[in-house]
């Protein structure tokens, strides 16, 4: 095994990602700027082909749940023994699925929940774009550099931010600042 190459943030990886071509992807759920979630859908879109392993500090079911949904191969919490990580490379390499031992409990709970609560799913009721600009405000970054970020203009960002208050019923930033963290769109560290 070698490694090929590092991202720092979902960006980069979907970018890394189309330049390197590599057979697998360790991808961590809480990136800057564009979440492991949602590089992976990007990724997966482009390059269908690829195997993702989601990497995060979380042990909740939601956060592989999530990955799983977008498309992730394997979810391993960052804390796992080298051996593991060997293990869910070679496994999703011969074409199945890996999954920690340490959360697969919680995920198939979790799963077969989904089948009767659509509330399981991490913020059921916003569209991608709404869930990036969530991401992009919650890590702190001003209307007029999210809109630039986005190629948007700063009153569709606002837009978006009210529409995101009105969904979700929140009446200001520091709430929504905490539904992201809550639900994995951003964290603390970010």
């Amino acid at each position: 095994m070698r490694v090929v190459g590092e991202a720092g943030n979902g960006e980069e990886a979907i970018h890394l990602t189309r330049e390197l071509s590599p057979d697998v992807i360790l991808m961590d759920i809480t990136m800057p700027d564009l979440n492991g979630v949602e590089a992976t859908i990007a990724i997966l879109k482009n390059s269908p082909a690829a195997k993702i392993i989601g990497l995060s500090v979380h042990c909740d079911k939601r956060f592989a749940s999530e990955m799983f949904k977008a498309g992730a191969h394997g979810y391993l919490t960052k804390d796992c023994a080298f051996e593991e990580l060997v293990k869910a490379i070679r496994t999703v390499i011969a074409g199945r699925i890996y999954l920690s031992a340490v959360i697969a409990e919680n995920v198939i709970g979790s799963f077969v929940a989904s089948y009767s609560d659509s509330d399981a799913l991490i913020t059921p009721r916003l569209s991608a774009r709404e869930r990036i600009v969530l991401q992009l405000i919650s890590e702190g970054k001003s209307t007029k550099v999210i809109a630039g970020e986005l190629n948007l203009s700063i009153k569709t960002i606002e837009t978006y931010r009210l529409k995101l208050m009105n969904k979700l019923g929140i009446t200001n930033l520091a709430g929504l600042i905490k539904y992201a963290i809550r639900e994995g769109l951003t964290s603390v560290e970010t």
